[in-house]
């Protein structure tokens, strides 16, 4: 048996062994992906192969929550894909303030940049009051880092400019304040969100929602667990409620996919019909 096959029984051990001790599913990830921050832990970790670590994370709690970090997606930005929040602001907005009350849910908010985006979105467009915003992770560390809303001042050229190709009514600098190398979001905007603890691949339904704000997460699944978490959306969503993926996800060949209209192709804004 060659090494890459031996390998591939290692990790599926591995995942089940993960779902067996602790609950946490990463049974229907994408292999590359998961196999590829395997390594990147083990590399971390000084540990020689898969076989080795299967025991030691069973026994270890500890050396677990490491690895859920390395296995969770942390990369965002404010505003990221500035051209999604326009289509946001043009498309769906309108929709929305038709309601005297709406919810939002952010699924898979990793550290909490396109959260806190969102809830500048809603501000400007006069819906801040009438609107509550969820944002969930199953990443414990991503999440408390997202509830400080502190970020690298470094970064703050870059999220201005997306502000700005989103359509912002005014100046980024507006929603943070500066000290040191860091900047920290307003105490008005984090008090808008309520950030949780939800697994997109175990737990139930999260509420009735009027928008879904997803993106960049279903890549890094399988075509069956894609499906049953895009079902899992369409039953958390009002008639009429609106879904935004990534820009390279979609819902063809899904068993949803005719249960939504497209709204925005290009932008990956759907809105439930079904």
């Amino acid at each position: 048996m060659k090494l890459h096959e031996i390998e591939n029984i290692e990790v599926e051990l591995l995942l089940e062994a993960i779902f067996q001790r602790y609950g946490y599913d990463f049974r229907g990830y994408a292999r590359a992906s998961i196999r590829r921050r395997i390594k990147q832990f083990m590399e971390g970790s000084k540990i020689a192969t898969i076989s080795e670590m299967i025991p030691r994370v069973i026994h270890d709690e500890s050396l677990f929550n490491e690895m859920v970090r390395e296995f969770s997606i942390t990369v965002t930005e404010m505003f990221r894909d500035p051209a999604m929040f326009l289509a946001l602001r043009e498309n769906v907005l309108p929709v929305l303030k038709s309601y005297p009350y709406i919810k939002i849910w952010h699924a898979g908010c990793a550290t909490g940049e396109e959260a806190y985006s969102l809830t500048i979105l809603i501000k400007e467009y006069g819906l801040a009051e009438r609107a509550t915003i969820f944002a969930t992770d199953f990443n414990d560390h991503a999440l408390s880092l997202a509830k400080t809303g502190i970020y690298d001042l470094n970064n703050a050229k870059q999220y201005s400019l997306n502000y700005q190709k989103a359509g912002g009514n005014g100046s980024f600098a507006d929603y943070y304040h500066s000290r040191y190398d860091a900047m920290m979001m307003n105490n008005e905007l984090k008090k808008k969100i309520t950030f949780a603890n939800h697994n997109l691949v175990v737990d139930q339904v999260f509420s009735e929602t009027h928008l879904i704000f997803c993106r960049n997460v279903l890549i890094y699944f399988n075509r069956e667990l894609q499906d049953r978490v895009l079902q899992l959306f369409h039953e958390s969503l009002v008639h009429g409620g609106f879904l935004c993926l990534g820009t390279k996800e979609s819902l063809m060949f899904s068993r949803v996919e005719d249960r939504f209209k497209t709204i925005d192709k290009k932008n990956k804004i759907f809105q439930k019909i079904d």
